[in-house]
């Protein structure tokens, strides 16, 4: 049997007596040796806080409090591994949340990939998380919004818009938070508006806690109004963009998934066109400028226009 399973059925056997269970009968039915015995005892106390205590007199093992139970968590090292990613990504993505949440996880998932067979620690200087473009939310206002969306409740909100540089006074019920392009968003309904609304949350100034419970709406109905359309801008779509490829950078974009509605075909002289729904045009002719010479605009006529113009207005700064 191996290592895990040598700890379960330890803990099975404490468990299961009242008494000391001498360290030869231990070894015979964990099917190990003396070292091996000594190891897993340690390995309970050290990363379970098992309460094991060795009794002289009957020269053996039992548990310092019967109530003991052994953690429900159990992961195998693939998991560990994905779990000091997944906190390694919270960290980076938003640092400062849940630290103190998620310090106790934190710190035993730590030990227990310090274990020598799981790399002695080696896992957290291997990994690397990249960030672009990102802005940071106060981490106070932070903790308020991701703390009203789970309890479901309302906020008043100050918010800053970026468009026409105004700040507003809001009422809000949030409904989800966003993880878009390594920056944080709130899904939320605004009582002023009275209707969906996204809100960037580093542009939020204040973020207050009411008592009003937040008004409920249906995921799907939430799913229909914010992922209709590419990008962040929510809403029903307005149309469809039609974008050719280039051959060589279509190796890359055949392999992208933008929108879930995405039409893809490869076409017979090897570029590559995809249709996709948009509400509006902003992001989208922002994405579409940075390939540059590798895309077309194909249709509908109107973006195909804005991004001629903006093209024109950028290589005008180089004549």
């Amino acid at each position: 049997m191996d290592r895990m399973q040598r700890i379960f059925k330890l803990h099975q056997i404490l468990a299961g007596r009242r008494y000391a269970i001498p360290r030869g009968q231990l070894e015979a039915e964990l099917e190990c040796s003396r070292a091996t015995l000594t190891r897993i005892l340690d390995e309970m106390r050290t990363f379970f806080d098992a309460p094991i205590e060795f009794d002289k007199e009957a020269g053996g093992y039992r548990y310092g409090r019967a109530a003991f139970e052994l953690p429900g968590l159990w992961f195998t090292p693939s998991e560990l591994f994905a779990l000091s990613a997944a906190q390694k990504l919270l960290a980076e993505a938003q640092p400062g949340l849940l630290d103190g949440q998620l310090a106790p996880l934190k710190a035993r998932i730590d030990r227990l990939l310090g274990q020598d067979h799981l790399g002695g620690g080696e896992l957290a200087g291997r990994l690397r998380i990249l960030r672009a473009a990102a802005r940071q939310p106060d981490t106070h206002v932070f903790q308020t919004v991701a703390g009203a969306t789970a309890q479901r409740r309302r906020l008043a909100i100050e918010y800053h818009g970026r468009e026409r540089d105004r700040v507003s006074t809001r009422e809000v019920s949030p409904e989800r938070l966003v993880h878009y392009r390594d920056n944080w968003y709130l899904d939320a309904w605004c009582h002023v508006r009275d209707g969906l609304r996204s809100f960037a949350l580093d542009r939020i100034r204040v973020a207050r806690m009411l008592d009003q419970a937040a008004k409920e709406l249906d995921e799907a109905e939430l799913d229909r109004h914010y992922g209709a359309t590419y990008g962040i801008f929510a809403g029903p779509a307005r149309d469809h963009a039609v974008l050719r490829f280039s051959a060589e950078r279509a190796r890359w974009i055949a392999d992208e998934r933008w929108h879930p509605d995405q039409e893809d075909r490869w076409l017979d002289d090897g570029r590559f066109e995809r249709r996709l729904p948009y509400a509006d045009a902003r992001e989208l002719v922002l994405d579409i400028l940075k390939y540059g010479p590798d895309v077309e605009v194909v249709a509908p006529a109107e973006l195909r226009a804005e991004t001629a113009r903006r093209l024109k207005a950028a290589a005008a700064q180089y004549d």
